[in-house]
């Protein structure tokens, strides 16, 4: 067990894990030949097309150190702060932390937060400056960046790059010596914590876990604590780039079991696993419940994918432990789904893969957050979705999610980005000056507000320098509105959305304008109306298309052509009544782009 290290890669988006992570596997001869390739550990083609990772990847390395071998478990793990769930994971399954930071683009938030939550889960922190063959590296700036935040000595940072492997076989050194053996005693009963499973159509579920005391040996009785189901151990293995059966597992090993789970609900992530004849006493404290920011409806195109959806979705949830969905309808989609996600792009990948990897189709609603509402009666509630609200006439008021958010960028972008915070009714809490011409601004902010194009928006103002984090504080009482989308008169039930009082015309205007260029013309007159309860507050109508009926008349009486109008009107008078108002998919996605 002395001669076990599991650590885990944190960085901010973009700073060079897994090339880095590249350079370790080839040095310790891992992954070698035609097995080499850019972003080894990004399985899915989507991680390979947007150069971002989205799944924590485990995978154990051998090295020989003063004539010692020793094991080496490393954990690469996502940077963006939707993927923040996935780092929290493979921090509780690690003793120590290589942190990552850019040396062209210094500390960025994202840096900051994964390294808090490695803080707070006492890991030993190895500080590392990436990308140094680049010219525009600026290593003493950064350095005293590091040294601010840490409290190291400047000699203790080690100087990297992934793509030339400058400083690898230090880090392996430093990985041996500084991080910690795991603790645990081989002798207590079998404690393991569960911290991703993939789905096999072949072999069911398989579980990847990490043995914090006792061992496991190959058909072992094992149950999980949680779903207190029990099973035999099919396979265990460890980890490399493929998974290697082995016949036993020691405390402090990371591997995976297979034992033939076909119930998806069956294996859950953050569950111990122990053995049935002498279970363990306490369950491990994994990471925290996952609470969904964003909600948006997940509806098949067509309705008899619906059970399909389902189980696609299941399926998904294994994978992507932080996605949480449940049953609803819809007049305007018929049934589906009502998803939580961590933010924008989580639901963007997550709408993605369903295409990829489960050819499913799907529509989704506009993406909103979740309320509080106190109606007269004193009772509250929690409302995911617009068309969920209680009738204006009962409600005494509502409260809405409020975020601390934290952003650092150059000192040059600070007017835009203030003007930007504050238009998006932001609250300025403090702004530090950091190390060069930096600076640390912290808002309290509605959620509602950066759902849709904020992050863009940060990104086109500071011409993609500001990096932004985010943590959910509270709820505070808002003057909001229910803005509904009618079309002729029909209210689309999956076009409303809750906005604030201030925004509602602005709102309900663009979205008229926008949807009148995107619903097709029909053979009759569509009227596009914004209404807050009773009252229309924006209007524009898309006109029929019509026929030339008096192209026929050259010359004549006025009375003729007139009679032909005339007639032409009474039947798209009668087409009006009986005539369906087609929304394309299109529609539902752009209103979310306003911009």
């Amino acid at each position: 067990m002395k001669n076990i290290r599991n650590f885990c890669i944190i960085a901010h988006i973009d700073h060079g894990k897994s090339t880095l992570a590249d350079r370790l596997l080839q040095t310790t001869g891992t992954v070698t030949g035609k097995e080499m390739q850019e972003q080894v550990l990004d399985s899915m083609d989507l991680e390979r097309e947007r150069g971002i990772t989205i799944k924590s990847h485990a995978i154990q390395m051998n090295y020989e150190y003063d004539n010692e071998k020793y094991t080496l478990n490393l954990i690469d793990t996502p940077g963006h702060v939707d993927f923040s769930y996935e780092v929290s994971r493979s921090i509780a399954a690690s003793e120590g932390a290589l942190l990552i930071v850019d040396a062209t683009q210094g500390i960025q938030a994202q840096t900051l937060s994964n390294l808090y939550m490695a803080i707070e889960n006492d890991l030993e922190i190895i500080p590392i400056l990436n990308k140094m063959d680049m010219p525009a590296a600026m290593p003493d700036e950064v350095k005293d960046q590091i040294v601010d935040l840490l409290g190291c000595n400047r000699s203790e940072i080690i100087e990297a790059s992934g793509k030339t492997g400058l400083g690898v076989d230090e880090i392996l050194e430093a990985v041996i010596l500084l991080v910690p053996p795991p603790k645990g005693d081989p002798e207590l009963p079998l404690q393991a914590l569960i911290f991703d499973s993939v789905f096999n159509s072949y072999r069911g579920i398989i579980a990847y876990f990490r043995i914090f005391n006792g061992s496991i040996k190959k058909g072992d009785k094992v149950k999980f604590v949680n779903t207190d189901k029990k099973y035999e151990a099919d396979e265990i293995g460890i980890l490399k780039l493929g998974m290697e059966p082995r016949d036993e597992l020691k405390t402090g090993d990371v591997g995976y079991i297979i034992s033939g789970i076909k119930q998806v609900s069956e294996v859950k992530v953050g569950d111990t696993v122990t053995h049935v004849k002498n279970p363990c006493k306490t369950i491990i404290a994994g990471f925290e419940e996952v609470k969904p920011m964003v909600f948006a409806g997940v509806y098949p195109i067509d309705a008899e994918d619906y059970e399909d959806l389902r189980a696609s979705l299941e399926k998904l949830q294994l994978n992507d432990a932080s996605l949480s969905f449940q049953q609803e309808s819809s007049a305007a989609l018929g049934f589906g789904f009502r998803c939580g996600f961590l933010g924008l792009l989580h639901m963007e990948i997550v709408q993605e893969r369903l295409d990829r990897e489960f050819n499913m189709n799907v529509i989704t609603t506009i993406p909103n957050v979740s309320y509080k509402v106190h109606t007269r009666q004193g009772d509250v509630s929690d409302v995911h979705n617009p068309s969920g609200l209680p009738e204006v006439k009962f409600i005494d008021h509502i409260e809405e999610p409020y975020i601390d958010a934290q952003i650092i960028s150059q000192t040059k972008y600070l007017g835009g980005i203030m003007t930007l915070c504050l238009d998006k009714r932001g609250i300025l809490v403090k702004q530090n000056f950091l190390a060069g011409d930096r600076v640390d601004l912290s808002f309290e902010m509605p959620l509602a507000e950066i759902v849709f194009d904020f992050y863009d928006k940060l990104k086109s103002i500071s011409k993609g320098y500001a990096s932004f984090d985010y943590q959910q504080t509270d709820f505070r009482e808002s003057n909001l509105a229910k803005l509904d989308i009618l079309l002729n008169g029909e209210s689309v039930d999956a076009l409303s959305m809750l906005v604030h009082e201030e925004n509602a015309y602005d709102m309900g205007k663009r979205i008229c304008e926008k949807l009148k260029e995107l619903i097709p013309r029909h053979q009759f007159d569509i009227a596009i109306q914004a209404a807050i309860g009773a009252k229309i507050i924006a209007r524009s109508t898309i006109k029929a298309v019509r026929k030339d009926v008096t192209a026929k008349c050259y010359g004549g009486d006025i009375t003729r052509k007139r009679k032909l109008i005339e007639k032409q009107k009474k039947g798209k008078k009668r087409m009006k009544q009986i005539g369906q108002v087609n929304v394309p998919q299109k529609a539902f996605l752009s209103v979310l782009k306003l911009d």
